[in-house]
């Protein structure tokens, strides 16, 4: 057997001893960990079922992960917005680090067997960005995640916005125009704000703190906007109505702005690979020509 394979499988029970010594040490949870304040919790519907593969897998390097100080501040709040859990990321997370780490490696000793010489730099160098980049995939999708659901609850609430305006023009109040509001759609953004909105009601807690609560768990500053104009018309008995149809109208022409920006956004990156295309038309057109009159001088 290779010096390197025998080298190769040291190592690889070397790790394996100082990871299952690293878990048994930091299994339990850190100081910061049992006095942190855990955010409420948010109704939703489990889509996976509970102790799946990726769980199971990596659910021993939770406790490693955890005593590195995982996940950090920004990543709580992406996992709140997604109504995740912080052991089924860390467990995932672990999951894709492992792959990332022993499937390369795997694969090369299957190639070394059938008789494919794969030591060499380049070797090492794909090794390493396939597992940066399996360590970092959960954080991109989490990140792709809790974008969706931002812009989800912003376009929900323009809308929101705009039933409250029309049902306060029906001759309901404040209280009774944001509830009909929450009634006219089923959407998951639409049932946050709604549950929100009962669970200020239950807890003797005005309707536009429960909106400012909601737009700094979702990092959405629309909602602060609405809850202000909420709040002046509820405390100083300003003209609700008017307050919360400019607010409607100022929220969905900033939307509106946000939308075409995107659009135009992705209209000029599709022009490049029109453009790369275009270029290698004429590489290809062109090369033969080229080529017949470089040799002939």
């Amino acid at each position: 057997m290779s010096p390197f394979i025998i080298a190769a499988v040291g190592g690889a029970l070397a790790a394996a001893g100082v990871w299952v010594l690293i878990m048994v040490r930091f299994a339990r949870p850190s100081l910061a960990e049992l006095l942190a304040d855990p955010p409420a919790p948010l109704p939703r519907k489990d889509t996976a079922p509970a102790g799946g593969w990726v769980t199971r897998l990596g659910g021993a390097g939770v406790p490693v992960l955890l005593a590195t100080g995982l996940p950090t501040m920004r990543t709580r709040a992406r996992l709140a917005v997604c109504e995740r859990d912080v052991p089924g990321y860390l467990a995932e997370k672990a999951t894709t680090g492992f792959i990332g780490l022993a499937a390369p490696p795997s694969l090369g000793a299957v190639l070394v067997l059938v008789g494919v010489d794969v030591f060499s730099p380049y070797a090492i160098a794909v090794w390493a960005t396939f597992a940066l980049v399996m360590w970092f995939a959960p954080d991109l999708s989490l990140r792709d995640e809790a974008a969706k659901r931002r812009e989800e609850m912003r376009h929900t609430l323009v809308a929101f916005a705009d039933l409250v305006v029309v049902a306060l023009a029906g001759g309901a109040g404040v209280t009774g125009a944001l509830e009909d509001a929450t009634r006219s759609s089923s959407t998951p953004a639409m049932t946050r704000i709604r549950t929100a909105l009962r669970a200020a009601a239950v807890r003797r807690e005005s309707p536009w703190q429960a909106l400012h609560e909601l737009g700094e768990r979702y990092g959405v500053a629309e909602f602060g906007e609405l809850a202000a104009s909420l709040q002046l018309a509820g405390t100083d008995g300003a003209r609700v109505r008017a307050s919360l149809a400019a607010k409607a109208k100022t929220l969905r022409a900033q939307h509106l702005a946000e939308m075409d920006a995107e659009a135009q956004s992705a209209t000029e990156r599709m022009s490049l690979p029109v453009v790369v295309l275009f270029a290698g038309f004429l590489i290809l057109i062109g090369y033969p020509a080229v080529s017949l009159i470089l040799t002939s001088l």
